[in-house]
């Protein structure tokens, strides 16, 4: 893989700041709506078909639904491939006329205003061990005058190479820098915080990048834990200038570096032979995917919130998945270096001893 061609990623949050914009258009365009469905479309597409393209013996099953409350969606789900279990690469536009709490809560001033929300989610199960979960999603929010864009990516390995998160975290860098290079360091960060199993003490993996409620001013970090690493980097930036379009961009350019993200290590580890032990400690492991989708996740419970279709929301889950009682991995085991090192926010290019580990342990890739 060309990994060793793409940009070093950040460590300081003061070295990526530039000039503010100076007038940032505060409203959305008239076509904003359409524009974003037509990149969410054109992403779902183009996902699904590079996916079939390299699974080889699957396709994807497409199912078309209506909500009842306003919306619907087209909803991809391949199974039983060669390369996925299972896959789903979903679009949905939704609206009504009740927020739903989720949203009240972060966004009082939308109370009381007609919406609407669009976006492509996907998650990815493999089925040889050694190939990483993976989930995307970036999606619109408008309530009237209120907007914003979300989103992002994360890898979730189950037997780790630093290689693999070092390269999917360049991408997604790279395409942050194309847009403005203050995102990345913030962005990074929140999938840190937000992808976290609290009753774990764990990550649900190696992270990648997540934001919300991005609009035109204000600090780029706007989740809920104030003394965090997330929150200082994004105050050391200071408040950010961007327009619908600059955000409308850095959604564009994330959702288009997913297969550059991906496909290349799905190509280096989906011939690594695996047995019976490595595919239960997958399957272990797809536990922690449950419980923060069921838990935490934020899309599963607007969609729920909203009465949205059920088996397009939960597609999210993997088709088997298994839990063991007080289990840990044998010392010195790969098992084990997940647990040791992976699962925590790491300078995945700046830390020698991650390094030195990872090459003494076969895991450098």
């Amino acid at each position: 893989m060309a990994w060793e061609n793409v940009g070093e990623v950040s460590r300081s949050c003061l070295n990526h700041t530039r000039p503010m914009v100076q007038h940032p258009r505060q409203e959305p365009p008239p076509d904003a709506r359409e524009r974003f469905r037509a990149f969410a479309c054109g992403l779902q597409d183009r996902i699904c078909a590079a996916l079939e393209k390299i699974d080889g013996a699957g396709r994807f099953v497409e199912e078309r639904w209506l909500r009842p409350e306003g919306g619907g969606g087209c909803s991809r789900v391949l199974r039983d491939g060669a390369l996925l279990e299972q896959g789903g690469v979903n679009f949905s536009e939704v609206e009504g006329r009740h927020l739903p709490p989720s949203i009240v809560k972060q966004r009082p001033e939308a109370a009381g205003q007609q919406w609407f929300a669009l976006g492509t989610s996907m998650v990815l199960h493999p089925r040889n061990p050694y190939v990483p979960t993976v989930h995307l999603n970036y999606r619109y929010f408008q309530a009237g005058p209120v907007w914003w864009f979300g989103g992002g990516a994360d890898l979730t390995p189950y037997y780790p190479f630093l290689q693999d998160a070092r390269h999917f975290h360049r991408t997604l860098q790279t395409a942050c820098d194309g847009v403005d290079p203050r995102y990345f360091p913030v962005f990074k960060r929140w999938c840190d915080e937000y992808f976290y199993l609290r009753h774990r003490q764990e990550t649900r993996g190696v992270g990648g990048v997540f934001f919300d409620y991005q609009d035109p001013g204000g600090v780029l970090y706007r989740g809920e834990n104030s003394q965090g690493d997330a929150a200082r980097c994004s105050g050391d930036i200071g408040p950010v200038q961007h327009d619908w379009e600059q955000l409308f961009q850095l959604a564009q350019a994330c959702g288009h570096a997913f297969l550059p993200s991906y496909l290349p290590i799905v190509e280096t580890r989906q011939t690594m032979k695996h047995g019976e032990r490595e595919r239960q400690f997958q399957l272990y492991r797809r536990g922690r995917y449950v419980e923060f989708n069921l838990v935490f996740d934020r899309g599963t419970i607007f969609g729920l919130q909203t009465q949205g279709r059920t088996e397009s929301i939960l597609m999210s889950l993997p088709p088997l998945v298994r839990w063991e009682y007080g289990y840990q991995p044998e010392a010195n085991t790969w098992e084990a270096l997940l647990y040791d090192e992976f699962l925590r926010p790491r300078d995945w290019h700046g830390d020698g001893a991650l390094e030195a580990c990872c090459r003494a342990r076969g895991a450098l890739g």
